[in-house]
């Protein structure tokens, strides 16, 4: 496995509609590293985020789409992600990231 600093793990914030729910109860999503493990979200969010208490972290792994190719009939597949939903304790902080959503 690779050496991930804490700035690597977390690439950027998914901002759907039911991510935008999800926030109601203090859980956050986040596209982050695909070889990320759960304790390095874990501290990468409490470092990144002042004021943040992380309660627990789940990962999902989603496997590329399949793409036809232009102009011919070959098919590809888009990159590997993984995606975390973070939930942060009730005395913890809001992200501003997502203030004003």
């Amino acid at each position: 496995m690779a050496n991930i600093q804490y700035y690597d793990v977390i690439l950027k914030p998914i901002v759907t509609e039911k991510s935008m729910e999800l926030m109601g109860d203090k859980k956050y999503t986040f596209l982050v590293h695909t070889e990320a493990t759960k304790s390095q979200i874990k501290e990468a969010v409490e470092k990144m985020f002042a004021g943040t208490k992380v309660k627990s972290v789940n990962t999902m792994n989603l496997d590329g789409k399949k793409k036809r190719v232009r102009g011919t009939f070959k098919y590809g597949k888009t990159a590997k992600t993984k995606k975390a939903i973070v939930q942060l304790t009730a005395e913890s902080a809001d992200i501003e990231i997502f203030e004003g959503l």
